[in-house]
Parts: C-alpha cells; sequence; structure tokens
C-alpha cells in the first residue's frame, strides 16, 4: 500500500531544503571584517582611487552614527582570493542607505538615489562584480555613502556598521534568500495576526456604513484596517521588497496617527464619554511626531538626516504617550457600575486591549533609553512583538463580534419599530380625509407634509347644520409616532362634536387631552365659517390664520393640555367673496436653511395667498424641520354665490 507524507512532515522537508543553500552559501562566503576599511566624511570622486592616501581615514570600527553626517565614503581593502577565484563574482551590501560602489576605481552598481538619500526597503543587494574590474593581487572596495535615515540604519545591526561580503553571485543570493526565510516564522506570528485584523476591520466596515446613527463600529473598522495597512507595510520592509521607503514611512506614519485618533476616540464613543483633555493631548504628542515623520520626508539632504535623528529621539515621548494612552479605557468605563450590563464585556475586552498597549509602547520606550538591554529585556521584547500581536487579534475580533451582535439586535428592533412606525402611518392616513368636505360656497386646498414617516399636526373639515363649514388645525408639540398618538386622539375627541361652538370644541380638547396623561401640549385653532363669510374662530396658541396676505388678529388662549381648567374666547371676522384665508402649523415659518435662518413671518404672508401646496412646497424647499400643514380656505365671488 502506497504512504503519503503527512503535511506538517512534508512541511519540515521543504523548509530544510530551503536551508541548504543558505548553508553552503555560509561555508563560501566572505564577511568583510571592519580591521580591513577606513572611513571619512565628505563626498569627493576622487576617494574611489585605489592608491588614495588613507593616512586621514579613520578606522571603520570607530564609525558612530552622526546625524550631521550625510555623505561619507568607506573604502575596504579586500583579501586577494575574496572575487578573483570565483566564477561569477558579486558582492553582498546591507545598508539603509543610498550608495555607488567602486571597484578598483570602476563604478559597478549603485543603489537608490546618492544625489537624495532615497532608497528602497530592499536593504540587502547582490551586486554581480565585472571580472575586468577585478585586480590580480588585491582589490580596493569603495561606497560612496548618501545617508537620509537614522532610524533606518539603526534598525540593521546592533553595530549600526553596513555589512559587507563577497562570494559567488549564486551563494550570495542563497544567503540571502536563507537570511529571508529564517525571519519567516518571526515575521509571521508578529504581522500576520494584525493583517488578519485589518482583514476583520473591512468586514466590519462592510456591516456599519449602512448605519450612520452608530459612529463608533465605523472607528473600530478604520482602526483595524489601519492597523492591518501598517503591518503589512512592516512585512514590505522585513522582507526587502524594492518599495520606496519614503512610501514605507509616509504609510507609516499616516496610518498610526489616524489610528491614534480612531482607536482611542472609540473607547469613549462606546461608554457615551467625551474624552479627557489629557487624552486629546496625548493623541496631539502622537500625530506632531508623525507630522514630524512626513516633514522630514520634504525636506533635502543634510537637514532630512538631521531631523530624522532628532526624531528617533522625540519618538521615546511619542511611546510614552502611547503607553498611557492604554489606560484610556479604565477611564472612558469608570466607574464600571455604572456600565450598563449588556456593554460590560466589551468594556472589559478594551480594558485587556488597552493593557496590551500600555505594555507594548511602554517596552518599546524602555528599550529607546536603554540601548544595552540585560539579556532578559532583550528575550523579553523578542517575544511580546508576537504576543501583542496574537492577544490584539483575539481581544478585538471578541470585540467586533459583540458590536456586530448587538447591530444585528439593534437592526432587529428597528425592524420591529419600522413595522409600527407603518402601521401608525397607515392609521394617521386612514384618519385624513381623501377629499375635504366642503361647502358649495367655499374651496378649500390642503398641503399636508409631515417631517417623519407620522407627525403631529392634524386638521379636519366638516359640514355643519345651517350650511356652515367647520376648520379644524392643530399641531401636537414633538415628532414622530408620540406626537401622531396624541393628534390621532383629539382627532377621535373632536368626532360627533358639530353642536359644539368652537370655544366648546377647544374646552373638550383639552380637558381630553390633560386627562390622557401622555405628555406635551397641543396648539390647535377651531373656526365656523358662515355661507355669507361670517368667521367664528377660537384659537388655542395657535398661529393666526392669514386674511388677503396678513396676520388676523385674534384672541388666543393656552395650548390645549397645560391646565384642565382653560377657557378659550371666541372672535369673529369677515371673508369678503373671492378673498383666501390660510391656515398654517408652525412648520412653515419655522423651516431653517443650512445657513440657520429661519423662514419666518415676514416670507410666510408675502405667500399666504398662494395655493396650499406652493405654501408647504416653498417652506419644505427652504429647509424642512416640522410638520407642515397648509389649509386654504376660499369663498366663492360673488356672482357665483347669486348664482
Amino acid at each position: 500500500m502506497r504512504k503519503t507524507l503527512h503535511a506538517p512532515i512534508l512541511l519540515l522537508i521543504l523548509v530544510a531544503t530551503g536551508l541548504v543553500p543558505a548553508a553552503l552559501a555560509a561555508q563560501s562566503l566572505v564577511t568583510v571584517p571592519p580591521s580591513q576599511c577606513v572611513w571619512r566624511t565628505g563626498d569627493d570622486p576622487s576617494w574611489a582611487a585605489p592608491d588614495l592616501d588613507e593616512s586621514g581615514w579613520q578606522h571603520y570600527a570607530q564609525w558612530k552614527l552622526n546625524s550631521d553626517e550625510p555623505r561619507i565614503w568607506v573604502r575596504c581593502h579586500l583579501n586577494p582570493a575574496a572575487l578573483g577565484n570565483l566564477d561569477h563574482p558579486a558582492v553582498q551590501i546591507r545598508m539603509a542607505s543610498a550608495y555607488d560602489v567602486f571597484l578598483n576605481g570602476v563604478s559597478i552598481a549603485r543603489n537608490g538615489n546618492p544625489a537624495t538619500g532615497n532608497v528602497s526597503m530592499n536593504l540587502t543587494r547582490v551586486f554581480a562584480v565585472p571580472r575586468a574590474a577585478i585586480a590580480p593581487s588585491s582589490n580596493l572596495l569603495a561606497l560612496r555613502i548618501a545617508r537620509r535615515y537614522v532610524s533606518l540604519t539603526m534598525e540593521m545591526t546592533p553595530a549600526q556598521l553596513p555589512e559587507i561580503r563577497t562570494g559567488d553571485e549564486s551563494l550570495l543570493w542563497n544567503d540571502r534568500a536563507g537570511t529571508l526565510l529564517g525571519l519567516v516564522p518571526e515575521t509571521f506570528l508578529a504581522d500576520v495576526p494584525l493583517i488578519v485584523l485589518g482583514i476583520i476591520g473591512f468586514v466590519l466596515l462592510g456591516f456599519s456604513l449602512p448605519d450612520r446613527t452608530r459612529p463608533e463600529p465605523i472607528l473600530l473598522a478604520v482602526s483595524c484596517i489601519l492597523v492591518g495597512l501598517i503591518f503589512v507595510d512592516d512585512m514590505c520592509g522585513v522582507f526587502m521588497t524594492n518599495v520606496p521607503a519614503g512610501l514605507y514611512r509616509t504609510l507609516w506614519f499616516v496610518s498610526s496617527a489616524v489610528n491614534a485618533v480612531t482607536q482611542y476616540r472609540f473607547y469613549f464613543l462606546v461608554a457615551q464619554k467625551r474624552m479627557p483633555l489629557f487624552y486629546r493631548s496625548l493623541i496631539g504628542v502622537w500625530i506632531a511626531q508623525a507630522a514630524g515623520g512626513l516633514f522630514e520626508l520634504m525636506v533635502p539632504l543634510p537637514a532630512a538626516l538631521r531631523l530624522d535623528g532628532m526624531l528617533v529621539v522625540v519618538s521615546t515621548i511619542g511611546l510614552t504617550a502611547g503607553a498611557l494612552l492604554g489606560t484610556a479605557p479604565f477611564v472612558a468605563f469608570w466607574p464600571w457600575s455604572r456600565i450598563p450590563s449588556r456593554m460590560r464585556t466589551i468594556a472589559g475586552f478594551c480594558m485587556i486591549w488597552g493593557v496590551v498597549m500600555a505594555v507594548f509602547f511602554g517596552a518599546l520606550a524602555v528599550s529607546n533609553l536603554m540601548p544595552r538591554m540585560p539579556d532578559f529585556f532583550s528575550a523579553f521584547l523578542n517575544a511580546l512583538f508576537p504576543a501583542q500581536a496574537i492577544v490584539e487579534l483575539c481581544v478585538v475580533a471578541a470585540i467586533v463580534a459583540l458590536l456586530l451582535r448587538d447591530q444585528r439586535q439593534t437592526a432587529l428592533e428597528r425592524a420591529s419599530l419600522a413595522g409600527e412606525m407603518l402601521a401608525a402611518q397607515k392609521m394617521q392616513r386612514a384618519l385624513v380625509p381623501a377629499s375635504i368636505d366642503t361647502l358649495p360656497s367655499l374651496q378649500i386646498g390642503v398641503a399636508f407634509h409631515p417631517a417623519r414617516e407620522v407627525g403631529g399636526d392634524f386638521y379636519r373639515c366638516r359640514i355643519l347644520s345651517g350650511n356652515r363649514q367647520r376648520v379644524l388645525l392643530g399641531d401636537v408639540s414633538g415628532k414622530g409616532a408620540a406626537a401622531a398618538m396624541a393628534a390621532t386622539l383629539l382627532l377621535g375627541a373632536a368626532e360627533d362634536r358639530e353642536d359644539d361652538s368652537p370655544p366648546a370644541l377647544l374646552n373638550h380638547l383639552n380637558r381630553v387631552l390633560c386627562r390622557a396623561r401622555i405628555g406635551g401640549f397641543a396648539t390647535c385653532l377651531c373656526a365656523d365659517i358662515a355661507q355669507d363669510g361670517t368667521i367664528t374662530l377660537a384659537n388655542a396658541g395657535h398661529l393666526a390664520p392669514y386674511h388677503s396676505g396678513r396676520e388676523s388678529k385674534l384672541d388666543s388662549g393656552l395650548p390645549l393640555g397645560i391646565l384642565l381648567d382653560s377657557q378659550y374666547t371666541e372672535t369673529t371676522l369677515r371673508l369678503e367673496p373671492g378673498a383666501t384665508l390660510t391656515f398654517l402649523s408652525d412648520g412653515v415659518v419655522e423651516a431653517r436653511n443650512a445657513h440657520g435662518e429661519l423662514f419666518g413671518f415676514e416670507r410666510t404672508a408675502a405667500i399666504s395667498a398662494e395655493s396650499a401646496e406652493n405654501i408647504a412646497r416653498a417652506a419644505s424647499a427652504f429647509g424642512q424641520e416640522d410638520d407642515i400643514t397648509v389649509l386654504a380656505l376660499t369663498l366663492a365671488p360673488a356672482e357665483v354665490l347669486h348664482a
């Protein structure tokens, strides 16, 4: 029977196979020791010459990072057998700077742009050496270096020296591949969990964007996406891609600055609290550090190197701010006893997240202050990166799951509420007559524009005995379903009250609303119009009707629902044939545009003689904020009445 290899065993074989070339390469490669090299600051093309007098040059091992020295030269005397006995001679250089490479005075390679110091994140380069440039006895390798970044150089080696190796070209490439392969386990443990977090952020953003009323899931989604981008960027640097260092650092600075705003703002939004000035100041420190890094990318040498050197020091302040920001969730959710029970699980995970970030940034700040760290602290730092990534992924994934659960519950509640609102809307529409009950001598036009699905405005037109026309118009305080229910109550209470005078009807409606104890109040106006144009009105705090472009003068009592024993008086007006009386709710005069300007009484008076629909549309277009109801009543001309 044929046997098959298990996946773990197969993976070990593949990894071991990949390491074999690296092991062979290590046996055939020559590392150029510092004792064979000298250096000096400045930029003189003649320093590439092999017979140059090096008496004024310094020993390579004495080189220290100095942000005032953007341009230096390094000269290394190679062993006679370093290149001459190879079939495909090459040199490998590991350095975070732009440079030109010269062998015996001949230019053989270039990395980046030595004029500006711009370089890619491909920090370990292999260059083939032309055999014609190789001398038979000794060879002089010279590097003309333009240093733009102090921080990238510090990431290279503990000694902060460029590494130079010689050997066969294929072995040097295998050595580079082996180095990258050795970085895979640590990099994947540190970066991949946070890249997965970015993917989770995109999923959360897709669920959250349709609901703009809850910004906290959107903020968390943006924060997760930015973290993912930061560590995709980091992997590009670790695996020495050809991404320009400027682009790498721009994405890092911008993403980390925006992430600081979104992540820590998220805590306080969830807790429904205002972020204290202390934490806003810490975020400002972080953003200032990032802004300094972006500014450094825009200036030329040598100012760029000086600024980058300053950022290495300033980063300690930024990391300290990051560690202090880790306390934000504890402040946001304090005191614990006041947190709603449904939010306590999310609050707990936020606090764990805060502890993780405080330890992570605090450890990095300490490492900046202690360049020579004890071995136990170095081991702690090496273990901290993957541990932080895995814990952060688990914690944030749990918070995302809880937020999605809450969003689903909210969606179900809103769907239920939408059904109730639809039922309320149908009820209100049923109470609003499809056709107006109107005397032959009158023309009545109505426009009804609720601010929401249902509104608090109401009206009713009835023909009374004695050829009288009744118009009832009101406006309940508030909006939405509660106002609509109060309006429905008043309309129902007005039924079968045709024998009441306008003041008597308002007295009755006031008692009904006061005894209902549903809160709020309502303005209301009742008018009875006779065939000859005589109008009897009673007003409970409502806007007076407009008569031929002018506001009518009439007595007004308190709105309905305020005092049980309120009394209302009667006012009589006269409407001439062909004239119009316009009733409207305060949604017309209180319409407000984007600049905060009210539609107002003057504009209302100017259009009050127009049709009801024109008035309502004008107010809506200006900026509707409340329910709008307009009822325009016109008495037929004299010839029509006599006919």
